[in-house]
């Protein structure tokens, strides 16, 4: 009578009832057995695989079913690979990453914003990578660090010299562009653990870091690219001397304001610039 009444064939109506009876057996036995070879895999492989590569795993391990169903099962449990939300998650932390200084270079005090940037100079067939921070203040360097490697150790030390060097108080701001050093988790999490906002430049916008980049670019053409250095040393040396040039000398607007640092600040910026110089 209900087959009857609902247009519904007497055939289909029973096989739903018999199918019923074998989900309360076997069949949801096999499907939680199977729940858990799908979880077992899909950690093994830390998030990776999605249902087609699961599915050919199962079946290397004499579990055989079918990529819809392991489909349908991940989608039930919430596994989705990484692959498919990696881009959409990269893509949500860039954006976290606010460019807090905007452009703004003028800080009021020592010890509020530090920028930073990494260039490289050739010689003798080696590259030699030059970390330097810059307090906006008084527009000078109040440290460097040359290094074969482009790493986060590079920076990371840097920072840290500086850091413990010159004890800033909490609300310093550290701007850098967006390089993979200063995105790192390593170098990150010990600004977080110094209580340093970090702030990055936007993508493809060097002019939110035009400071330290201008520091940089004048001492290529200033003094690197124009003289040819017979050794390491050499080298070395004429970036430490340019360093307290650009500090002590340079004419610099900016550097017109009293010098926040008290007399002798040419000696007291060379020893630092020779404290920390060294190759990591």
């Amino acid at each position: 009578m209900l087959c009857e009444a609902l247009d519904v064939s007497r055939g289909t109506f029973y096989n739903h009832i018999f199918r019923n009876k074998r989900d309360n057996v076997w069949y949801l036995k096999r499907r939680e057995e199977l729940r858990e070879k799908i979880q077992q895999v899909f950690d093994e492989s830390k998030q990776i695989y999605g249902a087609g590569k699961i599915t050919a795993v199962l079946k290397e391990r004499g579990c055989i079913t079918s990529e819809k169903t392991v489909r349908f099962l991940m989608q039930e449990m919430g596994l989705i690979s990484i692959r498919q939300i990696s881009k959409s998650l990269y893509e949500k932390e860039l954006r976290k990453r606010n460019n807090r200084l905007n452009q703004q270079f003028n800080p009021s005090a020592p010890n509020q914003v530090w920028v930073g940037d990494v260039t490289y100079f050739r010689f003798n067939n080696k590259n030699y990578h030059i970390c330097a921070v810059m307090d906006l203040y008084a527009r000078t360097i109040i440290a460097y660090r040359i290094s074969f490697k482009n790493s986060t150790q590079l920076v990371k030390s840097t920072f840290r010299q500086t850091y413990e060097t010159r004890q800033p108080q909490q609300n310093l701001i550290f701007h850098s562009d967006r390089g993979t050093n200063y995105r790192s988790y390593s170098f990150c999490s010990y600004l977080k653990s110094l209580h340093v906002e970090q702030s990055f430049s936007r993508t493809h916008t060097p002019y939110d870091n035009s400071v330290i980049e201008s520091f940089l670019s004048s001492m290529k053409r200033e003094e690197l690219y124009r003289t040819k250095y017979r050794s390491e040393y050499e080298l070395r040396k004429a970036i430490d001397d340019y360093v307290t040039f650009y500090n002590t000398k340079r004419p610099h607007s900016k550097k017109s304001k009293q010098n926040p640092y008290g007399k002798g600040k040419g000696i007291l910026f060379r020893d630092i610039g020779v404290q920390i110089m060294g190759f990591s």
